[in-house]
């Protein structure tokens, strides 16, 4: 088995899996906004929706976005009522076209995003009463240390939300599936973002996500509770909700 620690973006450099990452989406960051929303034909947007729908009857007052990206996730949980809305990034260029974007919006009262690491969460223990992750899990080097981190930042009770890619289970959607992901995104991916790498690294990375019962048992082992999976379009994407348990 493929640890997902191995699984990097450019195979031709010594650099970490979360040195890459951090490059990776410092070079695409001009076009990422655009590329996510065109190549899921914007079905991405219906998922965060449901996401979001799914924190708000937690009525979460603070909530902490890791691997923010640009904001996006972050922008729409201020529909879930939050008072405030943290996001974190390791890429520092994703951060600035977010910051761009959200003082466009006016909403530099409401969201404020951060340079940070998802292992290494920069925030005192219990701070936050729920916790989100869109399309970023699978970018972490060490998994368990990052669901160690959002557990020990939410507050008791509180609630992680997980947005992510994930393996289709009907053999004939999983071929087409892998077909659109093997095939045509890598090479609209090179030719608009100009990183021959990056989205060849998407699918890979998909690939070796430990989806499913698996990530759930990754979850509980970091204290989550009550966990629950929603399969979206057919598998192509899961949302997981847990608690944060006793400890």
């Amino acid at each position: 088995m493929i640890l997902m620690s191995e699984i990097k973006p450019y195979r031709d450099s010594s650099a970490g899996k979360k040195e890459q990452i951090a490059t990776m989406f410092d070079r695409i960051a001009p076009k990422y906004d655009f590329l996510n929303h065109t190549l899921s034909f914007g079905i991405d947007k219906l998922w965060r929706r449901k996401a979001i729908r799914l924190i708000s009857s937690d009525s979460p007052e603070t909530i902490l976005d890791v691997a923010t990206g640009t904001g996006d996730f972050a922008i729409a949980a201020l529909k879930t009522g939050a008072k405030k809305i943290t996001g974190i990034d390791i890429s520092k260029e994703m951060i600035a076209f977010g910051v761009e974007k959200i003082k466009a919006l006016g909403l530099e009262d409401k969201i404020e995003l951060l340079a940070g690491d998802s292992e290494a969460i920069q925030f005192p223990d219990k701070s936050f009463d729920a916790a989100t992750v869109a399309f970023g899990v699978r970018n972490f080097e060490n998994l368990g240390r990052g669901l160690d981190e959002l557990f020990r930042v939410l507050k008791q009770g509180g609630t992680l939300c997980v947005l992510e890619f994930s393996k289709p289970r009907n053999a004939l959607v999983k071929f087409g599936y892998k077909f659109y992901s093997n095939s045509l995104v890598p090479w609209i991916g090179r030719l608009v973002s100009g990183d021959r790498s990056a989205y060849t690294y998407l699918p890979e990375s998909v690939e070796g996500f430990p989806d499913g019962v698996k990530f759930i048992t990754f979850m509980g082992q970091s204290g989550f509770v009550q966990i629950r999976e929603y399969r979206l379009t057919f598998g192509i994407a899961t949302i997981y909700i847990g608690k944060k348990g006793k400890g």
